[in-house]
């Protein structure tokens, strides 16, 4: 399902792929915002473990991140395959999910339950990989590096838990 006739309509659709890229930047950009107060505890107060990054690394992180996903949900979005709308609703469904980890950890400092819940976002990730590499293996393939993170997201989070 991988040939270009089952992944193209057509050219490149400028405001489409502009749509695609403010959802995702849209929704790191808001929840960078609900939680930008609580971030100085964040990087201030915990005890953080090795491998941390410094603060600066995340945004920097996270902007590309967001830019591989509204590119790839964009290719998925021009698709004609015919389970392109399972695919971009796994793809909304892990975004609301992230949007919310954010909240857990740093607003609300439920160390705990926001590593279960980034568990939860990162079987998401990968049936959301899963999904778009069957209808245009690019797509997924986009999406490898944030799985990646999240991995490591997940150890930083739990191990935070651990030490505070």
């Amino acid at each position: 399902m991988n040939t270009m006739s089952m992944t193209s309509r057509r050219g490149i659709d400028w405001k489409a792929l502009g749509v695609c890229l403010l959802i995702s930047l849209g929704t790191g950009i808001a929840s960078g915002i609900i939680t930008s107060s609580s971030m100085d505890i964040y990087v201030n107060e915990l005890i953080k473990p090795p491998l941390s990054p410094p603060g600066l690394a995340f945004p920097i992180v996270w902007t590309i991140l967001f830019v591989l996903m509204g590119i790839s949900s964009y290719m998925i979005y021009e698709s004609v395959a015919p389970t392109r709308k399972r695919a971009l609703t796994l793809f909304v469904v892990q975004l609301a999910v992230n949007f919310f980890w954010m909240i857990f950890f740093f607003n609300l400092r439920l160390y705990l339950f926001a590593f279960f819940w980034l568990i939860f976002e990162w079987i998401l990730v990968f049936s959301m990989i899963r999904s778009f590499r069957k209808i245009n293996i690019i797509a997924g393939n986009m999406q490898i590096p944030y799985l990646v993170w999240l991995s490591f997201a997940a150890y930083l989070n739990l191990a935070i838990y651990i030490l505070n």
